[in-house]
């Protein structure tokens, strides 16, 4: 008997796949050949088991089993548990550069393309930074085949980074003939665990997949150098770097189309405007040449040219977005051009051979397209601008770095500079002073401050010596440091944050969704408002309705309503709707990170304007977080030294910051005086004295918002709060009781100790209150935010603390879980709730809040319930994240109001309202200018962010709720 396995033909009718598995005998193939349906049957008489690909939508499992039943044999289907299952790939994350984008309407069309294809799992389309994130299934759909897909759209396309960790791209210098090629390739077929390479001659660059457990980068790209005797030499390409590029080529490019249409205009506008004043060159220019005028025949020449070759791009994007079933603003400047273009060259050719001269606009169509084009280039260097913040963060990162070598007995042998991008973890690095650290690491020799500012907005150097950690991209200001590699390439603190940073910038908010509607409504709106506007025009001259001298300078009512209607097509400007927003939020994410403030996205920063009330929580929130022990009192006859090594013993095996500064007091109290100074042997010796001094626990156990109990000496001890200590029985003395209660008056936190069966003393901690806490808790009162602390701490001591900060409401004796609980209940109203916490034991509140803000995150930045990560452990900077969300909202509102207003107004203005009254027509080349800086003026107001100055605490105190 064999054992069959049925697999569905991938992509099948469309179906989905189906996999079964069956019993038979080994010669089936013939049998399941001949079966409708079966597209490929292979049998292995060895494993008794056969695979078969066919399509469910014309045949079954039991169609299958039949047709081995007539062929003589048996079948019966496997469970599912024996058949070997094909593992599927993981999903891959692709970063895309789109170029050609023009509005909202064009991300929702790249947008709605993408999430059809496919395997494609999810996509987001930026218009501020022309980027796209696709998240599929290599089994389904290659790179190539999203970049296809985007370009068959209409717009540009290009891969720019994978999440594929094993798959990367370097560019080759001294690729110059095919000779180079092959030796390239005599050189990759050799490397041992490079599993697959493409070379790309045009472009001088190859494409590898290899096995990081086999060969590393670092490996591959010095092999390529010595095998070819330095000849050929590889460099991993920085995808932000070739964005860069990518965006100086989108900006030479359009600057190229603009001083060509330019060119090409001026003669146009001479011709028409200033040469009939000159006599000499207006004779010549009246001179025919066959039917036509010179003059007609060059404006004809030059616009033609301006028209198809330099408005061919225009043409090319009009056709993809009506071919896919959208509009953008290229089919408004193909329609308002095309209109004047094709009506001067009817007039010409009507006025050529029947002799009666109606006015031609050849200069309109070449005016708009120039106009716009000037439009488009300043509108992509001002989007430039608004994604500085990540060139200024990638800038950050060293080109390279001072690799220490070593020999085979593990001495230091030399030193060799080499690409920063090729850094492994485990590498001994040399950091010289005033140059920036390459890598993520920890200092293994050496002493020196380093500056970190330009990572965690934290202004003052640090002191580093050995031990201490040390972020990539900050710079060494004097001493020279040694430091070990820990985390490189997308690990790197600097990665996470231009991550985030992009990631924020690739989100959009939900007042995006406003603009993105009016998108697709919106060229339909203005074509059929051009058209109504043409008839209206048209049919009142035609009935008389208003007098032939309005009509008279165009010859007659027909160019009168025709200049109208252009000029409404050519003035409707969707593209400053879709910019309003994308540019505002990308201005200020990149703000925020210069401030040592990360925003997670669009969405969160909406929400962080209507923070109504902030929860903070006490330990290592609105308190530094270094708990010290100011008294340790004992009920008992046990000796105080006794006492603090039971208490520290129990506490040593515990996280919690109150144990760590227990076991520290206890250690002080035994050892104060009795070690080296050096502060290396200080901590040598320290763990060799834990290891001795401290008596051995069993069964240790940590009650979460109550304490830890364990066993020493085979008595129970039990070291916690007041519950903790009641719960199992313990009878706490009033003179213990009294003084616990005027501990906790004076803000400190009192911890109860009993063994076996007996209260034996307490310990009182104290952890001071962060310098600004008190003047920020004042701070967002006076912005309307009502603050809340949640502590598991007694209430007592919670609010003793509370009152000095001046919080009003106060949850004590909470629960970890309780906070998320808390948070619910303010919520109920409607009411936007900001936590604030560390990020560690905090994180349910945090993924319960609306806003979610982790504090003083440092180096760990990849906190995933929080919404913002504040790199600092500064109060001030929950102020500035509500701050910035305030005033960027405010900009995008008015981004809106600009955009909106623009187009409620100029729109009548264009189509004639005011002429009527005032005679004032608007010209379609007015109208193409005015066109071309509405989104210029968006995106400049979305720059003004850049202004941002974060508040100061003493003028914080003087803001007002408006």
């Amino acid at each position: 008997m064999a054992h069959l396995q049925l697999t569905a033909l991938a992509g099948g009718a469309g179906d989905e796949m189906e996999e079964v598995a069956l019993l038979g005998s080994y010669d089936v193939e013939a049998a399941l050949s001949a079966r409708r349906g079966v597209r490929r049957a292979a049998v292995s008489l060895l494993q008794n088991r056969a695979h078969v690909v066919f399509d469910p939508a014309l045949a079954k499992d039991e169609d299958i089993v039949e047709a081995i039943e007539d062929a003589g044999f048996e079948a019966e289907i496997l469970p599912d548990s024996t058949v070997s299952q094909p593992k599927s790939q993981k999903t891959l994350s692709g970063q895309f550069r789109i170029g050609g984008m023009t509005c909202a309407a064009c991300v929702n069309s790249v947008e709605g393309i993408l999430k059809k294809l496919p395997g494609v799992k999810r996509a987001v389309v930026a218009l501020a930074t022309s980027l796209g994130e696709v998240e599929y299934d290599p089994s389904a759909i290659s790179k190539d085949e999203i970049v296809q897909a985007i370009e068959d759209a209409g717009f540009d396309a290009a891969l720019l980074q994978s999440s594929e960790q094993d798959k990367v791209l370097l560019s080759v210098t001294g690729l110059h003939t095919e000779g180079d090629v092959d030796v390239l390739h005599d050189i990759l077929k050799k490397i041992e665990g490079l599993r697959q390479f493409g070379v790309n001659f045009g472009n001088s660059e190859i494409e590898i997949v290899f096995d990081p457990e086999v060969v590393g980068l670092r490996q591959i790209v010095d092999t390529i150098e010595m095998e070819s005797n330095d000849r050929l030499k590889a460099h991993v390409q920085n995808p932000y770097l070739q964005a860069a590029s990518n965006d100086a080529q989108e900006a030479s490019k359009t600057l190229h189309l603009l001083l060509s249409s330019l060119l090409l205009s001026i003669p146009v506008f001479f011709i028409r405007m200033v040469c009939p004043h000159i006599p000499l060159i207006s004779s010549f220019l009246v001179m025919h040449f066959g039917p036509f005028c010179i003059g007609d025949l060059l404006k004809w020449i030059l616009v033609s040219m301006i028209q198809f070759v330099v408005g061919k791009r225009f043409y090319i994007a009009a056709y993809r977005a009506l071919r896919h079933g959208s509009t953008n603003m290229d089919v408004l400047v193909v329609i308002g051009t095309t209109a004047s273009y094709v009506y001067s060259v009817c007039a010409l050719l009507y006025g050529a051979f029947t002799g009666f001269h109606p006015p031609i606009y050849f200069e309109t169509s070449a005016m708009i397209i120039t106009f716009v084009l000037f439009g488009k280039y300043l509108e992509v260097l001002a989007k430039g601008k608004t994604s500085d913040a990540i060139k200024k963060l990638v800038e950050l990162a060293p080109a390279t770095a001072l690799l220490l070598l070593k020999d085979k007995e593990g001495k230091y042998s030399g030193e060799k500079e080499i690409d920063a991008s090729l850094v492994q973890p485990g590498d001994t690095l040399k950091v010289l002073p005033g140059s920036k650290v390459p890598a993520d690491g920890v200092v293994i020799w050496g002493t020196s401050h380093v500056n970190e500012s330009m990572v965690t907005g934290e202004s003052v150097p640090i002191s580093k010596e050995v031990s201490s950690p040390v972020i990539g991209g900050t710079m060494n200001l004097h001493g020279v440091l040694h430091i070990q590699a820990t985390k490189v390439g997308s690990g790197t603190v600097l990665s996470q944050i231009i991550s985030l940073v992009e990631t924020a910038q690739m989100s959009k908010a939900p007042i995006q969704k406003f603009a993105d509607y009016v998108a697709s409504i919106f060229v339909p709106i203005v074509i059929t408002l051009s058209l109504l506007t043409f008839l209206a025009w048209f049919l009142c001259g035609w009935l008389g309705a208003y007098p032939n001298s309005w009509s008279a300078e165009s010859s007659n009512c027909f160019v009168f309503s025709l200049m109208f209607s252009i000029s409404v097509v050519v003035i409707a400007c969707p593209c400053a709707l879709g910019l309003a927003t994308p540019t505002a939020v990308m201005v200020a994410t990149g703000v925020g990170a210069n401030h040592g403030v990360l925003v997670k996205g669009g969405d969160a920063l909406e929400r962080a304007q209507n923070v109504k009330y902030v929860i903070f929580d006490k330990t290592g929130t609105l308190t530094q977080g270094k708990a010290t022990v100011t008294t340790a009192k004992i009920f008992s006859g046990m000796d105080l030294g006794d006492f603090l090594t039971l208490v520290a013993s129990a506490e040593a095996s515990s996280e919690h910051p109150l144990a760590k500064a227990i076991l520290d007091y206890a250690f002080h109290f035994h050892f104060f005086g009795k070690l080296p100074s050096a502060k290396d042997s200080i901590k040598k010796r320290k763990e060799e004295i834990l290891s001795q001094w401290l008596l051995e626990v069993t069964d240790f156990s940590a009650l979460p918002g109550k304490g830890i109990q364990c066993w020493i000496n085979g008595k129970k001890i039990l070291v916690g709060n007041r519950a903790l200590i009641t719960e199992n029985g313990v009878n706490i003395p009033d003179e213990a009781e009294h003084f616990l209660v005027d501990m906790e008056l004076s803000a400190k936190t009192g911890i109860l100790v009993a063994y076996d069966g007996g209260f034996i003393g307490l310990i009182g901690i104290t952890d001071p209150l962060k310098r600004e806490a008190a003047v920020v808790v004042q701070g967002l009162k006076k912005m309307g935010v009502h603050p809340v602390m949640v502590t598991g701490d007694n209430w007592r001591t919670a609010q003793a603390v509370a009152k000095e900060v001046g919080i009003d409401d106060v949850r004590a004796e909470i629960m970890p879980a309780g906070k998320a609980d808390v948070i619910r209940s303010l919520q109920k109203d409607g009411s936007v709730v900001a936590m604030v916490g560390d990020g560690i034991n905090d994180s349910p509140a945090l993924a319960a809040a609306d806003v979610g803000m982790a504090i003083g995150a440092g180096t760990d930045i990849a906190i995933e319930a929080a919404d913002y990560v504040l790199l600092r452990n500064n109060l001030e900077d929950v102020i500035t994240a509500i701050d910035l969300s305030r005033k960027t909202f405010s900009r995008i509102r008015w981004n809106y109001f600009f955009a909106m207003a623009y187009n409620v107004v100029t729109i009548p203005v264009a189509a004639g309202v005011l002429f009527p009254f005032t005679g004032l027509q608007m010209p379609p080349w007015l109208a193409g200018a005015c066109m071309a800086f509405s989104s210029v003026s968006v995106v400049c107001s979305s720059l003004l962010l850049r202004r941002y100055r974060k508040p100061r605490l003493t003028t914080v105190l003087q803001i007002t709720v408006e």
